[in-house]
């Protein structure tokens, strides 16, 4: 297991930021737990307690792996922590209605993920920009 890299303190506003044209951060380490609401709103879209639950996940995941989640992974930690019954792909969906892996992601600070035939949440390259 990677070491987790350190986020940075409080900064610039999400506006202030680099993102690309469809708001998604350019480099997840300028995110910061206090983007979140902001980023929601953007969204249209409120931060329940559910919908908190996987972007820590997704946030966690990436600062130990560098590298986010696969629907999989999510929705299999999940069941340890919903149960079976909430923790499924419909549920997702009803959680993140707008492109349910990628709305998540971009609260979270990832980077746009690529898209996968399974409708997973998508991957950031392993080096590059996305490290520091």
């Amino acid at each position: 297991m990677k070491e987790k890299i350190a986020m940075p303190q409080a900064g610039l506003d999400l506006d202030q930021l680099e993102r690309d044209e469809e708001g998604f951060l350019l480099d997840p380490w300028d995110w910061r737990p206090d983007l979140v609401e902001s980023f929601a709103r953007e969204e249209d879209f409120e931060v329940t307690d559910e919908r908190r639950v996987i972007v820590d996940y997704i946030r966690d995941y990436f600062e130990t792996n560098q590298v986010v989640p696969e629907a999989r992974t999510v929705l299999k930690d999940m069941k340890g922590i919903w149960g079976p019954d909430r923790a499924t792909r419909a549920a997702r969906y009803k959680l993140f209605p707008r492109g349910n892996g990628q709305q998540a992601c971009k609260i979270a600070g990832m980077v746009k993920p690529r898209k996968r035939s399974l409708g997973g949440w998508g991957s950031l390259h392993r080096a590059g920009a996305c490290r520091r």
